[in-house]
């Protein structure tokens, strides 16, 4: 996840970088999908949920043993997912609980359902912030999300939450059929007074994966970016002030920081760099896990066909801090990395950006990321080397799941 407004405040207000994280002292942000149910059909649904009840799923006092191991633990946030999480029918008493047990707790969902007395509970509770999904306006949101007034509902739960003071925010997956709703999806953030606006890049899992021919074309990604990073200039340079993100395409901090230098220099450039590599880029296996919903560990959301062990058996923490062998190349830095991430001088800015995309189109994690949208000048490396590169070639199907990642 990149803070882009976090780091455009750099340029306005400098200050020294913390210390880079060692992987062994890292608790990471556990996103946890409580439920596979869900009343929408969503084509990028990276968990494959549907409005029905799926066998397996933690029962309530597996749900709550984990939890408290989450914090004792120390792990510094909590991500409340799905399916849609309003569905389990315990969620608020484990979000009750987790209430005292973590520092920054916080509801994903399709805000749909989220009105009443759903919406009272969750400002009782105490959410520090509800991220409500919409990837388009009107009925291309609903085309999207496979439910007519989808759209309505979910903007009904973004007004709800302002009129009860919860910190709410909008997700908004960007594709090649909807990339032209992201100006008017600003300016609804600025006429709802939404807190914050998280983009994501779609990734290759679930139906997302499925649908990967919707994902947006380069040009897109750095149209998209072009949007984000003015708005985000005029938040903190004196206008109405947007919490802006961006997730699963960590290319995106290296276009920040050309963007740094090309409009105020090396100087400041080379300042907010240091933020950036104290950062690291992509965070999967390291600052991020997931727990789904049959209790089963993954580096992050997106790796399903991965498994480092299940909340059943072994402890959260156990199986984070054992000697699993992808989740130590993960942390390594630098990354085993191919191709153009392998060239890329900039690595330690993105990390080597996500790495699922490259196991799904190739069957190597450590292949080049093909959603990286940056040219070769942009990342350091000249056209002559780009030719001598070993180049993985992208198979173009879902790998195996048998593969191991050797």
């Amino acid at each position: 996840m990149f803070r882009l407004t976090e780091y455009m405040k750099q340029i306005i207000n400098p200050t020294a970088p913390r210390t880079r994280r060692h992987s062994s002292a890292v608790k990471p942000v556990v996103i946890w999908n409580l439920t596979r149910r869900c009343n929408l059909r969503c084509r990028h649904c990276y968990t494959v949920s549907a409005d029905v009840d799926f066998p397996g799923e933690l029962t309530h006092a597996q749900a709550m043993e984990t939890l408290e191991d989450l914090g004792e633990f120390g792990v510094p946030a909590l991500i409340l997912s799905g399916g849609e999480p309003l569905d389990r029918r315990d969620l608020f008493d484990i979000a009750t609980r987790a209430r005292d047990l973590v520092r920054m707790l916080a509801l994903s969902t399709n805000g749909t359902k989220l009105y009443g007395e759903r919406a009272d509970k969750v400002a009782e509770i105490g959410f520090d912030y509800v991220g409500i999904s919409i990837d388009g306006i009107g009925a291309t949101n609903d085309w999207f999300r496979g439910v007519e007034g989808a759209y309505k509902q979910a903007l009904r739960g973004v007004r709800e939450c302002k009129a009860r003071g919860i910190k709410v925010g909008l997700r908004f997956t960007l594709t090649e059929a909807n990339h032209k709703h992201l100006p008017d999806l600003l300016r609804l953030c600025d006429a709802e007074g939404v807190d914050k606006f998280y983009l994501s890049h779609l990734v290759y899992a679930g139906r997302g994966d499925k649908n990967r021919g919707e994902d947006a074309e380069h040009k897109r990604s750095r149209w998209a970016m072009d949007l984000l990073l003015e708005r985000a200039w005029n938040g903190v340079s004196g206008g109405r002030e947007l919490d802006i993100v961006t997730g699963n395409n960590d290319a995106d901090a290296v276009y920040f920081l050309n963007w740094v230098r090309r409009r105020f220099g090396d100087t400041t450039a080379e300042h907010v760099r240091e933020h950036l590599v104290a950062w690291g880029g992509n965070s999967s296996g390291l600052g991020v896990a997931n727990i789904d919903t049959l209790g089963n560990v993954h580096p992050d959301t997106y790796w399903s066909d991965y498994t480092v062990g299940s909340v059943k058996t072994d402890a959260f923490s156990k199986l984070w801090m054992s000697d699993d062998p992808i989740l130590a190349q993960l942390r390594t830095r630098p990354r085993p990395l191919k191709g153009r991430c392998g060239a890329c001088g900039l690595q330690d800015v993105c990390g080597g950006n996500t790495r699922i995309r490259a196991l799904q189109l190739t069957g190597d994690p450590w292949a080049e990321d093909p959603a990286c949208y940056l040219d070769n000048n942009e990342i350091g490396l000249s056209d002559d080397s780009y030719e001598r590169l070993t180049v993985t070639p992208f198979r173009g199907k879902r790998h195996d799941p048998a593969h191991r990642f050797a």
